[in-house]
């Protein structure tokens, strides 16, 4: 599997530098953890008709997608970014009682990685972390099917699952809780028509009917979720506090593995609320500064765009990059292309920010494959004062690939 490393010299690559500004999408998930995505293919055939020419893959506890990501983005000339997610703790705030950007959970904190060294090399003193997370959430997931059967058993006894079967037939690598939703919806689905089938919920509901059309999916597996297997619910098991590393851990671990450290805003809800940890841009930025955090991320289709543009511009003017992405790590189907919510369009001052920070973070990727530094040194922090060039230099890095990618 070929790298960055292979790549020319800066000189020879301005020649290839793409101009203009340019759709990105530096956030997806896939099969390798759970996507909205049927195969790892799909997201790049969507990306060439919506026009989006960088996609980022961002599994959570995974990087076995990658060398997958890296072949279908040579087959459709779609630049790939190789990120990672966790799901970890910062834990004061959760003594504090402050949510992060889990809206349910002080202190849980999802994080993520930018620009992993790709081939991809376990960092030194990391060799089997991802695997003991992947394990560690596989073995909370057979505890719930096991759960489920004893509450079906009872209830509804000819609805039964198989956790061996679940990993073979729905999951690629990790075993997560919506792949047991999707399971139960199956299973439901053989039992007969809508009719039958809502009879056979309202059963495994415990009497209470079911709020979704047999006919939606996405929206049968996410029902399921939430009265089957979160808190309260009969196959509801809690996540192992060993399962969520402290965020200065992951930090480590991305640093050492080649990345940028970053963190996702999870911003504002449909009522317009903020978490305790970000509802003061100001204090937000300086936190994530004393953790040598020097990157932040979006999902803007889950946030109005007039707060989206505020913080945006603010993380920009102190020398943060700024990515977007969709995730696709729910059951339903979404367009790749980037959109605030209600699929109003992303501003065009943010799609220019999303396309310099996705060169930066693709320059970083050929920086760190041939033994440079990139946007972020080996202690964390940011080469601020490089941006104008890796941007450049990004924008050629891309241009290169597609060239390639066309031979």
């Amino acid at each position: 599997m070929k790298g960055f490393e292979d790549y020319p010299s800066w000189n020879e690559l301005m020649t290839y530098k793409k101009e203009g500004i340019h759709d990105v999408n530096a956030h997806i998930h896939t099969p390798y953890s759970f996507s909205a995505f049927r195969d790892l293919e799909e997201p790049f055939r969507k990306a060439v008709d919506e026009g989006v020419e960088v996609l980022g893959i961002n599994d959570f506890n995974t990087v076995r997608g990658y060398d997958e990501f890296y072949g279908y983005a040579e087959k459709y000339g779609v630049f790939p970014l190789f990120n990672i997610e966790f799901i970890g703790l910062l834990e004061e705030k959760q003594r504090e009682g402050i949510l992060v950007n889990d809206p349910n959970n002080p202190g849980r904190t999802y994080f993520s990685g930018k620009g992993l060294r790709f081939p991809w090399v376990p960092p030194q003193g990391y060799e089997t972390l991802l695997d003991d997370l992947v394990t560690k959430g596989s073995e909370q997931v057979g505890q719930m099917v096991t759960k489920l059967n004893a509450w079906f058993a009872d209830t509804v006894p000819e609805v039964q699952l198989s956790f061996e079967q679940i990993r073979k037939e729905l999951a690629v690598d990790l075993v997560r809780e919506r792949h047991v939703a999707r399971a139960v919806r199956m299973a439901v689905e053989k039992t007969g028509g809508r009719q039958e089938q809502r009879a056979v919920y309202a059963r495994m509901f415990g009497g209470t009917p079911l709020a979704a059309d047999p006919g939606d999916p996405a929206a049968v597996e996410n029902e399921i979720r939430s009265r089957l297997l979160k808190k309260g619910g009969p196959g509801y098991i809690p996540e192992d506090p060993q399962a969520f590393l402290p965020v200065d851990r992951i930090i480590d671990f991305i640093l050492k593995a080649g990345g940028i450290p970053c963190y996702p805003v999870l911003l504002d809800d449909a009522d317009g609320n903020f978490t305790g940890f970000e509802k003061d841009k100001t204090k937000l930025a300086e936190e994530l500064e004393a953790m040598h955090v020097f990157a932040v991320e979006f999902i803007p289709g889950r946030n109005d765009c007039r707060h989206l543009t505020e913080y945006v511009e603010y993380f920009v003017l102190r020398g943060f990059i700024v990515l977007f992405g969709t995730e696709h790590n729910t059951p339903a189907m979404a367009p790749v292309k980037v959109t605030c919510r209600g699929n109003t369009p992303l501003p065009e001052p943010l799609r220019e920010v999303a396309w310099k920070s996705a060169c930066i973070v693709a320059a970083h990727q050929y920086q760190i494959a041939n033994g440079k530094t990139g946007f972020i040194d080996a202690d964390g922090f940011a080469n601020s004062e490089q941006r104008g060039l890796l941007t450049t230099l990004g924008a050629a890095v891309i241009g290169y690939f597609q060239h390639l990618s066309k031979k």
